[in-house]
């Protein structure tokens, strides 16, 4: 049977209150004591049991995370923010891996919500339907929202300047003379990737010479942008550059180029968005949208957690988080 915090007491000739006072370095006990509760905690190898700690205090210092594809490596970065915010206030993380699937999202919060987490973070799969929102609204805990802008004031946000992002990647390839441009990206109703949609179509339709983008929809992973790029290359041959919605569908249309024999960026230039640590790595390097991943997760649990222990109950706070272009070799100049 585990060690119990009666057992301690009991070996330490002292009352329940003053163990749990020695352990938590609490007032009313003096060093002698402290010391030697403390030494036989150790020698039974007690562990204080966190469940029963968080019946009394209503907290169970954990949070949870919710990422939409753990394989893409833009989650690893995000996780690691998030897991060091919450090392640094004494908090577990736990990891959840919704899978591209919209139901199983909404049972991992579910799962979480039963064991008593102080907070969730999501990366939504997509759009969150009325009743959703009206769901987590009234779930008990603080939701940070990441990537996403959604219209509720009932949770709070941490994103990128997404469309400032697509709007960067459409200039660049403007810059280098391309007008036969493609875009391929997620559903079309797909809060993050939307946006970037947006910035990259509404910059090349205000150049001085508009140019009409053709956009693809399709899944958002690597064999997701590998079949949308034989598609795109099937029905617009003469397409010179590509605007991939992430680094991963990025390297999907470096598969299909091969696949076809073409050269990147001598017959197809290519851009990325996230600047994921291999985007700097495959050849040619890709030439990408830098967000900043890690300080998107640690800023999530810190709004997280500061909504968890405000008694006043703090109003959602929304953050949007700078972008820039990360030029590599991955585009070239259309002479």
């Amino acid at each position: 049977m585990p060690v119990t915090i009666k057992d301690v007491a009991r070996e330490s000739g002292v009352n329940i209150s003053t163990v749990s006072r020695a352990l938590n370095n609490g007032y009313g006990v003096n060093a002698q004591t402290r010391e030697l509760v403390v030494s036989v905690a150790r020698r039974l190898n007690y562990r204080p049991n966190s469940v029963a700690r968080g019946l009394v205090t209503g907290r169970s210092h954990s949070v949870g995370l919710i990422v939409s594809d753990i394989r893409n490596p833009f989650f690893a970065d995000v996780a690691r923010g998030a897991a060091d915010a919450a090392r640094s206030e004494n908090c577990d993380l736990v990891l959840c891996n919704s899978d591209l699937d919209a139901a199983r999202q909404m049972g991992y919060m579910q799962s979480l919500l039963e064991k008593r987490v102080d907070g969730i973070l999501m990366n939504s799969v997509s759009a969150l339907r009325p009743e959703e929102q009206k769901q987590l609204a009234e779930c008990g805990v603080p939701i940070v929202l990441l990537n996403r802008s959604e219209s509720s004031r009932a949770f709070s946000t941490v994103a990128a300047d997404n469309e400032g992002g697509g709007a960067l990647a459409a200039q660049h390839l403007l810059d280098l003379g391309h007008r036969n441009i493609a875009h391929i990206t997620g559903p079309s109703q797909h809060g993050n990737l939307s946006d970037r949609t947006r910035g990259f179509v509404q910059t090349l339709m205000k150049a001085p010479v508009p140019v009409v983008p053709q956009v693809l929809h399709g899944a958002f992973d690597f064999e997701g942008a590998r079949t949308l790029t034989h598609q795109l290359l099937d029905r617009h041959p003469k397409t010179t550059a590509i605007f991939a919605a992430n680094d991963v569908m990025a390297f999907g249309v470096v598969r299909a180029a091969l696949d076809r024999g073409l050269k990147i960026p001598g017959d197809l230039s290519l851009i990325g968005f996230d600047n994921i640590e291999f985007s700097s790595i495959i050849q040619p390097p890709l030439t990408t949208i830098h967000q900043p991943k890690y300080e998107m997760g640690h800023a999530a649990v810190e709004i997280l957690l500061r909504i968890a222990g405000d008694k006043n109950k703090r109003a959602p706070e929304s953050r949007i988080l700078g972008v820039e272009l990360m030029e590599r070799d991955s585009c070239r100049r259309i002479l």
